[in-house]
């Protein structure tokens, strides 16, 4: 997985004291921090590879340095205990010293959040970044986890572990006094590439959805994404690539969709569709999910499951849960369940009809919705019992002595 850069800024100023003239300028120090997903998958084969042997990631980019983690799941050394799987983060650029911080996390894959985190970031107090000084330089644990309780724990599921990386990059740089300054505007590509689209110049090819005609350019199409660049330009494109018929969608789902490719964003929906009330703009959303799913549109994608995830209520979240699965969306999907799950929010969803679709079409996910039910259900009654008994005979719910409160 990428990462997502992030700045951390500590600022010092320091005024001049020669005579007869004052100035300034400012030291600045902050950390750009990213992170990196590492998904090891068939642990049980790379098990017994041998002490030393090591899976590695790709390498990923933080503040301008290559890295890459190192795994090891027989250890490091010997010496050092091969009962345990060992972890490490390398720099993997050639260059300067590099001073940074790290973060590195093996996720419980539980739903429980009780991820073991190894972190460096508090050395911000008590000791300061650590130093790579070349290409190869590691930071991280020979004794990582011990591999006997590893194997029996929830970070171990489907024979998959999942490890998260967090590197902070530190940067120090001075500035002095901004005295001329010249505006920049944003960028207004999208405007260009959307009033390309609006006069219809250099238009190439057309699409025929459901008896309405669309006219658009293959370049920017095939720019866009992946899918269209394959039906226009790649050896299995359609014959007919002048003219298109696309099956399975609206006219108006189209028309947004190719708003979007060409403007980078979604537009008015009323004034480009006449969609008024609230149910219109959550279907139209449902819709260009799936049709950014269908063209590789990630962007889109992340659009639709953010304006899906605010508009979730008990009328829609059934049949959102299944989009979500069907099409791969985990952040939706663990919203939906969470809602559903909910005591007061289950038996009303059961009783709407895109529950029943639901259970139709994705049987699967209700187990996944039992198990979030039982769990919330456990902490309610955990949290009533703890409400109602822990001061009738002096004692919380672990047996210590408490104090009684006074009404």
């Amino acid at each position: 997985m990428g990462t997502i850069e992030t700045r951390r800024e500590f600022v010092h100023s320091k005024p001049s004291t020669s005579s007869g003239a004052s100035s300034a300028s400012t030291s600045r120090t902050e950390t750009v921090n990213g992170t990196h997903e590492f998904k090891i998958e068939g642990y049980s084969l790379a098990k017994g590879m041998g002490i030393g042997k090591y899976i590695t990631s790709d390498t990923f980019a933080v503040g301008g340095y290559a890295w890459a983690l190192y795994f090891y799941p027989d250890g490091k050394s010997a010496e050092d205990n091969a009962a345990y799987v060992s972890l490490f983060l390398a720099l993997a650029s050639e260059g300067t010293e590099v001073r940074a911080l790290f973060e590195l996390t093996l996720l419980d894959q539980s739903g429980k959040e009780n991820h073991k985190v190894h972190s460096h970031f508090n050395r911000m107090v008590d000791g300061g970044p650590y130093t790579l000084k070349y290409r190869g330089s590691m930071w991280g644990y020979k004794r990582f986890f011990k591999r006997t309780l590893l194997e029996t724990s929830d970070y171990l599921k489907d024979d998959c572990l999942i490890i998260h990386c967090c590197v902070g990059v530190v940067r120090s740089r001075t500035e002095g006094p901004k005295i001329y300054s010249i505006g920049v505007p944003p960028s207004d590509i999208g405007q260009h590439f959307g009033k390309l689209l609006e006069s219809g110049k250099g238009a190439d090819v057309t699409f025929d959805v459901d008896g309405e005609i669309f006219a658009a350019n293959k370049m920017v199409l095939a720019a866009r994404s992946p899918v269209f660049r394959a039906q226009l330009f790649g050896p299995m494109k359609d014959q007919n690539s002048q003219s298109i018929k696309v099956e399975d969608m609206t006219a108006p789902v189209f028309k947004v969709l190719l708003h979007f490719i060409y403007w980078d964003e979604l537009p008015g929906m009323e004034e480009l569709c006449g969609v008024t009330s609230k149910w219109a703009s959550t279907l139209m959303a449902q819709h260009l999910l799936a049709a950014g799913d269908r063209y590789a549109l990630e962007r889109l994608r992340l659009l639709c499951e953010a304006k899906l995830c605010e508009d979730i209520a008990i009328n829609n979240v059934a049949t959102t849960l299944a989009l979500a699965e069907q099409h791969r969306c985990l952040q939706l999907k663990d919203v939906c369940l969470k809602f559903i799950a909910l005591p007061e929010n289950l038996r009303a969803v059961m009783q709407t009809d895109g529950f029943e679709y639901l259970k139709e079409s994705c049987p699967s996910v209700i187990t996944e919705l039992l198990q979030h039910s039982a769990t919330i259900g456990k902490h309610a009654v955990k949290a009533r019992a703890y409400h109602n008994d822990s001061y009738l005979d002096g004692c919380d719910l672990n047996g210590r002595r408490v104090k009684p409160r006074l009404y």
